[in-house]
């Protein structure tokens, strides 16, 4: 599994709205074959932070994500309302089953 955390700071005044424009991306973000979990959190002492947790099942399914509709209307929406450009950080699942623990 491919794992993907993306680092958002937003504009105060544009919290609402991030997170109803995120909150509908994950929805359809789940539906996707190649996700397997996608989460929104939001920092408890900066609301405006947030960190997106995406779980994809294998290394195509990023770039099938980019390519979907919903993807491409949240991309769009949030732009605008973000304080500064995004960031993502890649991880790999480690998992004790997998290395002999």
């Amino acid at each position: 599994m491919l794992i993907v955390h993306v680092h958002v700071q937003v504009l105060p005044d544009q919290v609402d709205a991030f997170i109803a424009a995120t909150l509908a991306n994950a929805r359809a973000s789940v539906q996707e074959p190649g996700i397997a979990r996608f989460d929104v959190v939001q920092q408890t002492d900066d609301p405006t932070r947030f960190v997106l947790v995406e779980v994809y099942r294998n290394a195509d399914a990023p770039a099938q994500h980019k390519e979907t509709a919903h993807y491409a209307l949240w991309r769009d929406t949030v732009a605008p309302m973000m304080a500064v450009p995004r960031t993502s950080v890649k991880y790999t699942n480690l998992h004790p089953d997998d290395q002999g623990w």
